[in-house]
C-alpha cells in the first residue's frame, strides 16, 4: 500500500518529533508507533470477509440487509447508496489485502451499478432497484450519485479499466449540470427526469449530500489527477464554507438541515440540529483538500470545525463522540458506531498535520472504545450503538455496513505507513 504524503517532510518530522517527546515516548520513536496498525489490518480485513461471504450475488446486486447473525433478510431494499459502499469497500479490501476474491465481488458490483441502477433514457441513478434489476425507485437522489461517484473512482484508481473512469466522468458532469440547486449547492433528490423538485411548506435540505459529494470529487481527482476535477471539488467546499459554515467563540460548526434558501432550520421543534459527526468528517475532508492541492482557508476551517466538535460533543472522561448539538444548545449524548469512526479520522489528520499530542490522545482514547464498545465479539461485526445500548435492546438487529469503518482503517493505516517514512534516517529534504 503506497503512503499518502500529507504535508512537507520537515513539518512531518518536526510533527512526529514533538509529540513523541511530549509523550515521552522512547528515543527515536516514531507517532507510528501509537497506532496499532496490525488491528486495524486485521479488523478491516475480518469485517470485510465476513461482508465477502454474505453481500454478493452472482448478479452483482449486493444484500445490505442482514441480521446480527449474518443471514440476509428476506426483503433486500437495493439502495444505490450502500450498492456503492459496498462496492467501494471491497476493492479496498482487495487493494490492502491482494485477495482476488475482493477484486471479483468489487467488480461485480460495479458493473450491477452500470447495467442495472443506470438510467439510459435520462440519464444518473436510479435511487433503488430489485435483486433482479428492476427499478423500484425512480427518483435521482443525490447522496446515491454521490456514492457512486466514489465507488466508480476507487474502482478506476485500483483497476485501471477505462470503463470506470468514463462512467465516473459522466456521473461527475451529470452531477454538475443537472443536480445543481440553482441557490447554489445541490438538490437532495429530483424526480427521473431532474425537473425541479416540490417545494412545499416544510420542504427541507441537508449539507450531508454535499459532504459526500465533495468526498467524492477528491477520489476522482485522486484517480486521475484532472486539474478539472479539482476545481471542481474547490467549488464544492467553497459552497460550505462561505455559505453554509457558521461561526462561534468555539470554533465554527456546519448545520444539518436549511430552508430553500439555504438558512438553517431555527429549532429543534422545526428539524433544526448540528450532527456533531459530521464536524468531525468535514475536518478530516477539507485537510485532505489541502493534501490534494487545493489551497486557501481550508487547514484554518478544518482546525475551527475540530476544535468545535471536541470542545461541544467529544466525551473527554471516557473517550467517544456525541450524536448531535440543537439550535437552543441542548446535546443528544447516546453515541453510534459511524460518529466514532469519523472522530478517529479527524483525530488522526489532525495529527498527521500537526503532531499534536491532544489528536493523539483522543484517537487512542476513541480507538480504545470502539474495541471495548463497539466490536461484536459474538457475532462479528459492530454494533450500531455501545453495546450496553444494544445488548438491552435498544439496536435494530441488523449489520452496519463497512464504509465508515474501511475508511477508518484505511486513513490508520495509511498514517502509520506516513510517519514510518519521515522517520527513516535520509527521509527529510
Amino acid at each position: 500500500m503506497k503512503p499518502l504524503p500529507f504535508m512537507p517532510v520537515r513539518r512531518r518530522l518536526l510533527g512526529a518529533a514533538s509529540a513523541c517527546i511530549v509523550a515521552n515516548l522512547p528515543m527515536g520513536c516514531t507517532t507510528g508507533a501509537r497506532i496499532d496498525a496490525a488491528w486495524h489490518r486485521q479488523s478491516l480485513e475480518d469485517l470485510l470477509t465476513r461482508w465477502l461471504a454474505v453481500a454478493p450475488t452472482a448478479s452483482g446486486f449486493m444484500r445490505t440487509a442482514l441480521d446480527r447473525r449474518w443471514q440476509p433478510l428476506a426483503e433486500q431494499p437495493g439502495y444505490l447508496t450502500e450498492h456503492a459502499r459496498l462496492v467501494y469497500s471491497f476493492i479496498i479490501g482487495h487493494e490492502i489485502t491482494g485477495d482476488r476474491r475482493f477484486l471479483d465481488a468489487a467488480v461485480g458490483g460495479a458493473d450491477f451499478m452500470l447495467s442495472h441502477f443506470r438510467d439510459t433514457v435520462h440519464g444518473g441513478f436510479f435511487m433503488r432497484v430489485a435483486p433482479d434489476g428492476k427499478v423500484v425507485a425512480s427518483f435521482k437522489n443525490t447522496y446515491g450519485h454521490a456514492f457512486a461517484l466514489f465507488a466508480l473512482s476507487h474502482m478506476f484508481r485500483v483497476t485501471a479499466n477505462e470503463r470506470y473512469r468514463a462512467a465516473a466522468l459522466l456521473a461527475w458532469n451529470e452531477i454538475g449540470t443537472r443536480l445543481r440547486n440553482p441557490k447554489g449547492g445541490f438538490w437532495g433528490e429530483l424526480p427521473r427526469d431532474f425537473s425541479a423538485p416540490r417545494t412545499a411548506p416544510g420542504f427541507a435540505m441537508s449539507q450531508n449530500p454535499i459532504m459526500h459529494l465533495f468526498e467524492a470529487v477528491l477520489a476522482l481527482h485522486e484517480a486521475t489527477h484532472d486539474p478539472q476535477i479539482l476545481a471542481g471539488a474547490k467549488g464544492v467546499a467553497d459552497f460550505v464554507v462561505y455559505r453554509l459554515l457558521k461561526g462561534a467563540s468555539g470554533g465554527a460548526h456546519v448545520p444539518e438541515w436549511y430552508d430553500v434558501d439555504w438558512s438553517p432550520l431555527p429549532t429543534r421543534q422545526k428539524g433544526g440540529y448540528t450532527d456533531l459527526g459530521h464536524q468531525f468528517e468535514w475536518s478530516h475532508m477539507l485537510l485532505a483538500a489541502e493534501q490534494r492541492g487545493i489551497t486557501g482557508v481550508y487547514a484554518q476551517v478544518a482546525d475551527r470545525l475540530l476544535k468545535f466538535a471536541v470542545g461541544t460533543g467529544y466525551d473527554d472522561a471516557d473517550g467517544g463522540v456525541f450524536t448531535r448539538m440543537y439550535p437552543d444548545g441542548a446535546l443528544d449524548r447516546e453515541k453510534s458506531w459511524w460518529q466514532q469512526t469519523e472522530g478517529v479520522r479527524a483525530f488522526l489528520a489532525s495529527a498527521r498535520a500537526d503532531g499534536r499530542t491532544d489528536a493523539w490522545r483522543r484517537y487512542e482514547q476513541t480507538v480504545g472504545l470502539l474495541r471495548a464498545e463497539f466490536i461484536d465479539s459474538k457475532n462479528g461485526g459492530w454494533y450500531a450503538k455501545t453495546r450496553a445500548v444494544c445488548e438491552r435492546g435498544g439496536c435494530p438487529d441488523l449489520q452496519v455496513e463497512p464504509y465508515h469503518m474501511t475508511g477508518m482503517h484505511v486513513a490508520a493505516l495509511h498514517a502509520a505507513e506516513q510517519f514510518k517514512v519521515a522517520t527513516r534516517p535520509g527521509s527529510a529534504s
